[in-house]
């Protein structure tokens, strides 16, 4: 009976067993998403109620242009396979340190690939000790007015051209939480700013921003103060200026992640301290030779050597110096063939100086085979002239670049004290007068002092002046040797070998 049964339903699919005509056949095609965001809305300050209500909102933007929106609070979804994803990420409503150093590093190079950012409202209030991170978003909240806190101002839309605001009113009331920025990115491409005369609480003055973007370190950022209540999101005309936001960050969808570069921070910790010298003092600056040998000053005048093999510290000579306002020795680094010419320099104040004639000499010494350092072999490369009230402002720090440029920085010689912590800046005649003056040094184009120099030396003990410094040589009323200018004290500097960037700290 079943055998029966199945013959006729064959023969039923069969029918008159014609051809089958493809002709007639109709093909449904299923629209894949033009692009992928991924909302990321973890909070470690406060947590803004409007969250879920901005997701919703996203998520409907994403149905309407035919993105794949995915959304979460794990900040482990911040690794270089999942955001490869990802066209943009929506930081909506973050607060606080949401993301580790590996996972800083992933969203780094994301954006070096050329990825989108967007940032909503408290994503200005999240990751203040990143500063690549506050260049991306653009600006750091500060405050907001208080009691109540959200309230009605006007908002002056200054680009009617960009995807994001092209649609808004020139003056656009509503209702929000309207924050004040500090740290803010001197790049930004302003869409909307605040009219503080139009509300109360307002710090940022004339030029209050409220929205913006920017292209930063590779990809294209957009930020929008609003949002931070639930009705916001259920307005039109705010819903069309974050779609037009999003679309901005998305740009062309194509990233090159060859063009990341961003890597983990190694963490602190990973250091171990060991004390290999004590009882110093006025220890100043170190160099560490090819085999370990350190070589270090100390501000009065004792140049000493610790030796790894013996794990003991030697003192090699004591250089008579001028100690007059904090004068003395200061910089010391080794040659980068130091293997094979033994050249160490050394920045000091020779000794026997007077208020007339006060200076620092930049000078090279060769070692001995003792390392004590052979005097007759000093070769003077530049003097740098100061002043005896100079609040001990002299700098002394000596860098090598990759090309064997040498850098130097120098102090501004003068001291904070008469100006009561603002700039100093002292008009009056006088030698007196000088070290109250950074006009005379630091601002002076034709003054070695409150600068880093650059020079080339040479083996014959004198020095070329490398291209690319601020004056070519021969211009008139600057000394060529200046790299940078303007400079407080930049006491300590470094140059970085893998990147070849000039790093210093005042």
């Amino acid at each position: 009976m079943f055998v029966k049964h199945l013959k006729a339903g064959l023969q039923y699919a069969i029918g008159n067993n014609a051809p089958l005509d493809y002709s007639k056949a109709k093909t449904q095609r299923i629209a894949l998403p033009k692009h992928r965001l991924l909302v990321f809305s973890k909070t470690k300050g406060w947590h803004h109620t409007s969250i879920p209500f901005g997701i919703k909102a996203v998520l409907k933007i994403g149905k309407e242009k035919n993105y794949q929106v995915d959304t979460t609070v794990n900040s482990a979804d911040f690794t270089d396979e999942n955001l490869k994803k990802y066209d943009a990420v929506v930081f909506m409503s973050t607060t606080g340190n949401v993301l580790n150093a590996e996972q800083q590093a992933a969203f780094e190079r994301y954006i070096q690939s050329g990825g989108g950012y967007v940032g909503v409202h408290s994503a200005a209030d999240t990751e203040y000790d990143w500063p690549w991170y506050g260049n991306l978003v653009g600006a750091y909240f500060e405050s907001h007015p208080n009691n109540s806190n959200v309230r009605k101002a006007t908002i002056d839309v200054r680009d009617k051209k960009h995807p994001a605001s092209s649609m808004l009113p020139d003056k656009w009331e509503r209702t929000d939480e309207w924050y004040n920025y500090k740290s803010i990115y001197s790049d930004l491409k302003v869409l909307m700013t605040l009219d503080e005369s139009t509300y109360e609480g307002g710090t940022n003055g004339a030029v209050h921003p409220i929205s913006w973007y920017h292209e930063y370190d590779g990809g294209r950022a957009f930020y929008t103060g609003l949002g931070h209540t639930d009705e916001t999101y259920s307005e039109k005309l705010y819903l069309d200026h974050l779609t037009g936001g999003i679309e901005y960050a998305i740009g062309t969808g194509k990233r090159d992640f060859s063009k990341a570069y961003a890597k983990v921070t190694p963490d602190q910790n990973r250091f171990v301290k060991t004390i290999l010298t004590d009882r110093l003092d006025y220890p100043m600056e170190l160099a560490v030779a090819p085999d370990g040998r350190i070589f270090y000053t100390e501000l009065r005048g004792r140049f000493f050597m610790h030796d790894p093999k013996t794990n003991k510290s030697r003192l090699l000579y004591k250089f008579p110096i001028t100690f007059e306002g904090g004068t003395g020795l200061i910089g010391v680094t080794l040659d980068p063939q130091f293997t094979t010419n033994k050249w160490i320099y050394l920045y000091y104040a020779p000794g026997g100086l007077t208020e007339e004639n006060l200076h620092f000499n930049l000078s090279r010494f060769t070692l001995k085979d003792d390392n004590t350092p052979d005097l007759k072999s000093e070769k003077i490369l530049l003097t740098v002239p100061v002043q005896k009230n100079s609040g001990s402002h002299h700098g002394g720090s000596l860098a090598w670049d990759k090309q064997g440029n040498l850098f130097l920085s120098t102090g501004d010689g003068t001291t904070p004290f008469p100006s009561n912590g603002y700039a100093p800046i002292d008009e009056r005649p006088g030698k007196e007068y000088y070290s109250m003056d950074a006009q005379r040094s630091a601002a002076n184009t034709n003054d070695l002092k409150g600068k880093i120099l650059r020079i080339h030396p040479e083996p014959d003990g004198t020095y070329t002046i490398p291209e690319g410094n601020l004056f070519p040589k021969g211009t008139e009323g600057t000394k060529p040797e200046i790299y940078v200018m303007g400079c407080r004290n930049p006491y300590r500097i470094t140059v970085d070998q893998a990147t070849n960037i000039l790093v210093y700290k005042v």
